[in-house]
């Protein structure tokens, strides 16, 4: 998925999600505060109001716990390489702590603004820890979200030095439950559009039993860092003359060619954004 794809997907479900928060949008009411214990000591607990503070700034505050231990030059807080980076990928890693023990689930996520939105079904324990009161008053779930693209192995003459060169964002936060029906449409299409701009539109939309099952967390993107490996291996100098071969195998993500479902409707039309002459997906 390309960058400039996804980043005008992203920005396209911000102003969405910015119309619903602002109650802009014909006939909907304004967006509700999803969790009321969270506006305490904030300016504003809105998607419009993320989306202006992604603008505010252009890097993200580093904390102690985003400034690396090791290879701090390699990090960056700046908005337009966190966003790239998490706007390219498909899967994240949700990290979160439950009954005393580490737990890290893989799932699918979309951004909006300085936001990610992930979901799941309501019976999630996730879901569940981040809070589904009806008052609206859980704390939410303290978690930590990474995303990781490969881009190459990196061979070295010395097994010490082999690496590979990637691009990671790793976020920290408090998650919560969206509970405002607009909000949570509106995620809920920017997670399909994430996977493949355009897609939401190109899709029946879930209805009343299939929204009730499924549940959306929010994570805003405060405490935020990238990191990025690129280039070839660091050998020792007195390792060069080895007869080994060294340098750097790149690794970039392949798409098929489509597969129609069985039971797909003769004379369905191939969607423009699957076509080499249309839209790629990567």
């Amino acid at each position: 998925m390309s960058e400039e794809t996804a980043e005008e997907a992203a920005e396209s479900a911000a102003e969405k999600v910015a119309e619903v928060g602002a109650g802009e949008v014909s006939g909907e009411a304004p967006l509700r505060e999803a969790h009321a214990a969270d506006v305490a000591g904030r300016e504003a607990s809105t998607p419009a109001a993320a989306a202006r503070d992604a603008a505010r700034t252009s890097s993200y505050a580093p904390t102690d716990r985003t400034v690396p231990t090791r290879a701090r030059e390699r990090a960056t807080y700046d908005h337009e390489t966190v966003h790239a980076i998490l706007d390219a990928g498909y899967v994240c890693h949700l990290g979160f702590v439950r009954d005393g023990a580490p737990v890290v689930l893989p799932t699918l996520y979309g951004r909006v603004g300085d936001r990610l939105y992930v979901h799941g079904s309501t019976g999630s324990r996730p879901l569940r820890m981040a809070g589904a009161s009806g008052e609206q008053t859980e704390p939410g779930l303290p978690v930590c979200v990474t995303v990781t693209h490969v881009d190459g192995l990196v061979l070295a003459k010395s097994a010490f030095h082999h690496s590979i060169n990637y691009r990671c964002v790793v976020v920290h936060g408090t998650a919560h439950q969206v509970l405002d029906p607009d909000e949570k449409s509106a995620a809920l299409d920017a997670l399909v559009d994430h996977v493949l701009p355009g897609r939401a539109a190109d899709s029946r939309p879930g209805n009343a039993k299939e929204l009730a099952a499924t549940a959306v967390l929010r994570l805003d993107l405060r405490e935020v860092s990238a990191k990025m490996r690129t280039g070839g291996p660091h050998d020792e100098p007195e390792d060069l003359a080895l007869p080994y071969w060294s340098g750097v195998l790149p690794v970039a993500p392949v798409y098929g060619t489509p597969i129609p479902s069985d039971d797909l409707v003769p004379g369905t039309p191939q969607p423009a954004y699957l076509t080499p002459t249309g839209d790629s997906p990567c």
